[in-house]
């Protein structure tokens, strides 16, 4: 309970900061269309040439596109500039600030920041996903939707996770801005489903960064390609990755020397 006090706490402080700055929003709202827009052709021009890709036909792949959009707003709404705050604290010795509060430091600089304005990307991306379901016509029953609840939840866990121990290598390497770049690098192939790539690809996209976990399983929900077996996977998975994180977390932890040092 107290993880969730805090995180609304900030989530109010951040909201209101934003809110300051009305002019994002639209911004962010011309972002995510363009996006959106994008996304689009590319799926037009590759179904002008088959009639399905691997498997997936063209509205599949539109419920991958709208999971792409609302994960990747969860993601820069929440973790991405928690992540980025941390780096910079590390960098500056700053973190003291964090390690010196009574709440668990890790919950601490995980739900410091929220850019709320980039929520417009999770509702574009449901509109999509929703738009998706229409057309299949075969309806959402209440297992699919908790599965894709679950599969959801479990992948921004991974992501998150991931995340965190790319930013703790602040910890032993002093140069780590291209972290960004690096994830958006890689998130991006996250708009197709994994199983068109080649399996060394795919083995990576699973595992070690886990972008298949993140967007093609939540889409396997919303499409009825989901089995338990993966389901069950992707909570193992998770739980895997949260355990990493902490223990890379409290190892980096170790190295900090902070301002005063």
């Amino acid at each position: 309970m107290d993880l969730f006090r805090l995180a609304w706490r900030f989530l109010r402080i951040g909201a209101m900061n934003e809110l300051q700055y009305r002019v994002n929003f639209f911004i962010q709202l011309f972002d995510v269309l363009l996006a959106l827009g994008t996304g689009l052709v590319a799926l037009g021009l590759v179904f002008s040439h088959t009639s399905d890709l691997r498997g997936w036909t063209s509205t599949e792949l539109l419920a991958v596109m709208g999971v792409h959009i609302l994960m990747g707003g969860l993601i820069r709404t929440t973790i991405q500039p928690n992540m980025l705050r941390l780096l910079t604290d590390v960098q500056q010795g700053t973190l003291d600030y964090a390690l010196t509060k009574p709440p668990d430091a890790q919950v601490l600089v995980s739900v410091r920041e929220f850019r709320i304005w980039q929520m417009v990307d999770v509702v574009i991306g449901a509109a999509v996903m929703g738009v998706a379901v229409l057309r299949l016509q075969a309806g959402i029953g209440i297992w699919q939707a908790l599965g894709f609840a679950a599969a959801l939840l479990f992948g921004a866990l991974m992501v998150y996770s991931f995340w965190l121990m790319i930013t703790t290598g602040a910890f032993w390497v002093v140069r780590m801005e291209s972290v960004v770049e690096l994830f958006q690098g890689i998130y991006a192939a996250g708009r197709w489903p994994v199983g068109i790539y080649p399996d060394w690809l795919r083995t990576g996209l699973t595992f070690l960064v886990p972008i298949a976990f993140a967007v093609t399983v939540p889409a396997e929900a919303l499409t009825a390609r989901l089995t338990g077996q993966t389901l069950l996977a992707a909570a193992g998975l998770a739980a895997f990755f949260l355990l990493l994180s902490r223990w890379v977390w409290k190892t980096g932890l170790r190295r900090y020397s902070g301002a005063s040092a």
